[in-house]
């Protein structure tokens, strides 16, 4: 019997050191349990103080407007690991070319800071501003030298974290303002056509990689979940960042997204539902709990429209941190240099990145 015991004490020491410890595994963070803090409208350059102060003489409400962000690469050297692009479409290059903007300071006797003077937005393809006409200063105005800067940084820095890029298809009118082109089924297409030519395959987190082989990608991430954060460093996650019509129609290209490169903010219950973007996470404090126990990954705001940073509030910050939220977004990861305020958001600890609590 002694030996017998002694044989199935060795046994099982020989099965604990050949394979890991179940709690371990659990322990393994996946893509989903990761909560980062990016830059909302990452590429934005200020708008110039005549022109800004003419908006704002017309409508109070656009010192809403009154913010800035530093170069990409600075973000990403800082710590960041979410940013957003706004994109707008033109295929042929030049239709956004000579903003009104510029005009109007020059009939204010004030000469407007330089801007295009390499006359990129005449090249044809996707552009990279805010607003047409007003808000149109930005540190990378082709959607494709935006992504060359991405993967340069991300080439010079191996293992990073995953780095989550949400993006808006713009197409609204405004009034007093040249008509941008409609982001149709073709138009959304080249999105994908226009990241496929920066970045290889190994270098994305796609919706076929993620979805494996479940029916669909909802059933993945729900049954299976996200990727292993290990298995991802290095990559980089793309969102379209629209309602339906936007996410229907680029469906139309990419049926239940395969071979697609963007994941789409699809409400949870529908099979592409994966990631949501859910901007108030006051309002919304519950709903982003019940989003991410589930396994959805979320991406909200800890401020908008400069009101916190005005205000130094900290509050929708506490509760984008408390949801559980995977990227927050801000405008103050660093405090403003363009009104008085003291208001930053980062961790604790100073960083921007961390595993959930």
């Amino acid at each position: 019997m002694k030996v017998l015991y002694s044989l199935c004490v060795l046994a099982f020491i020989s099965i604990c050191i050949l394979i890991p410890d179940y709690e371990q595994i659990q322990k393994e963070p996946r893509l989903n349990d990761i909560q980062v803090i990016g830059s909302h409208n990452s590429y934005k350059i200020g708008i110039g103080s005549p022109l800004l102060n003419l908006l704002v003489q017309k409508d109070s409400k656009l010192s809403s407007l009154q913010y800035e962000h530093i170069p990409l690469t600075d973000q990403l050297n800082l710590g960041l690991r979410s940013l957003e692009l706004d994109i707008f479409y033109d295929p042929e290059g030049g239709y956004y070319s000579n903003p009104k903007g510029l005009e109007l300071v020059k009939q204010q006797g004030v000469n407007p800071m330089p801007f295009d003077e390499e006359e990129k937005l005449k090249k044809p393809g996707l552009k990279v501003f805010h607003v047409q006409e007003f808000d149109f200063r930005s540190h990378q105005l082709i959607f494709t030298e935006a992504l060359q800067e991405l993967k340069k940084w991300s080439l010079a820095h191996e293992r990073h974290t995953p780095i989550i890029i949400t993006i808006n298809a713009k197409d609204a009118e405004i009034p007093q303002t040249r008509k941008p082109m409609p982001f149709d089924a073709e138009a959304l297409k080249t999105i994908d056509k226009e990241i496929k030519s920066v970045f290889e395959n190994d270098r994305l987190i796609t919706p076929d990689l993620v979805r494996g082989n479940y029916a669909s990608l909802e059933n993945a991430i729900l049954e299976k979940g996200w990727p292993y954060l290990n298995e991802v460093k290095n990559r980089f996650l793309f969102v379209l960042d629209e309602g339906n019509e936007k996410a229907d129609a680029y469906l139309s290209n990419f049926p239940l997204l395969k071979g697609a490169v963007l994941f789409l903010n699809e409400e949870e219950g529908k099979p592409n539902a994966a990631f949501r973007i859910v901007n108030d996470p006051i309002q919304n404090f519950e709903k982003i709990k019940e989003l991410v126990t589930k396994g959805y990954m979320v991406r909200t705001r800890s401020d908008a429209n400069t009101i916190e940073a005005r205000n130094n509030e900290y509050t929708r910050f506490q509760k984008a941190k408390a949801s559980g939220a995977n990227i927050i977004t801000t405008d103050y990861y660093l405090p403003s240099n363009l009104f008085k305020s003291d208001f930053q958001v980062r961790f604790k600890d100073g960083t921007f990145e961390r595993i959930k609590p």
